[in-house]
């Protein structure tokens, strides 16, 4: 029997995280589905998921989710938006349960946030994809990939709107994350994954070795690059029965 993979505990940058996500991810069998999407979140994400979907031989996109926070205080997360989709399905918000975030939608001061937030969407659309929302992901496999969990905050908005747009199964995969983090995301998730697990987080930059912030420009060429060699999309498979829910990590982490 082939013996598992073995992970560093730091990665020299996020490509080489996103190396052994892809190979992983492949070793699990999620290479060679023709409906498959890997969905990178902006834009530290996208190195990682470039390399996750050259490793599946599948199609990548990038999927803009924004932080929602309070006037004033960006830090105080109120939730998040999420893109639509060229299916027609609208901007997917997440609202946190906590008073401040129920103050907040009451007096109007989330709405107009929002709207700030969705404001930067279409900018980014604009930058990305030339205005144009991200594919139509009814019945299809999708891969959301980032450089990292923490709170997991992004992520769960990201993977909860996935779910909400009809996905046949969503996946969520990280080179790294924090356990309270990714516990967050099982049920958004029918499967998370990452390779390192570490007991004492800290944070997500503590992991590699190079954690230069990832620029616009670099995304970009990344993505132009992927629409170079990314296969022609497939229809989407009908919907699938829901698959048993959890979390994989690499070998010997907790």
């Amino acid at each position: 029997m082939t013996p598992p993979m073995m992970f560093p505990p730091c990665f020299a940058d996020r490509r080489e995280a996103g190396h052994y996500l892809g190979s992983r991810l492949a070793e699990l069998g999620y290479s060679g589905h023709g409906d498959l999407l890997v969905l990178a979140l902006p834009r530290g994400g996208v190195p990682v998921g470039f390399e996750v979907a050259r490793a599946l031989e599948a199609a990548l996109d990038v999927l803009l989710v924004r932080k929602i926070g309070a006037p004033g205080y960006p830090e105080l997360a109120l939730g998040a938006v999420v893109e639509g989709s060229t299916d027609g399905r609208p901007p997917y918000t997440v609202t946190n349960d906590a008073t401040w975030a129920r103050r907040a939608v009451e007096s109007g001061m989330f709405a107009a946030e929002r709207g700030h937030q969705l404001d930067e969407i279409c900018r980014r659309q604009q930058q990305y994809r030339q205005g144009r929302p991200v594919a139509a992901l009814a019945g299809r496999r999708v891969i959301v990939v980032d450089d990292g969990v923490a709170t997991g905050a992004t992520m769960r908005a990201a993977l909860a709107s996935v779910r909400a747009a009809g996905a046949a199964e969503v996946v969520a995969a990280v080179p790294v994350g924090a356990m309270e983090g990714l516990a967050s995301l099982a049920d958004v998730a029918d499967i998370v994954i990452s390779l390192n697990t570490p007991p004492d987080f800290g944070a997500v930059g503590a992991y590699y070795l190079d954690f230069t912030q990832t620029s616009d420009e670099e995304a970009m060429a990344l993505m132009r690059e992927a629409a170079r060699w990314q296969p022609m999309e497939r229809p989407p498979l009908p919907p699938q029965p829901s698959m048993p829910r959890g979390i994989s990590a690499g070998p010997g982490v907790p």
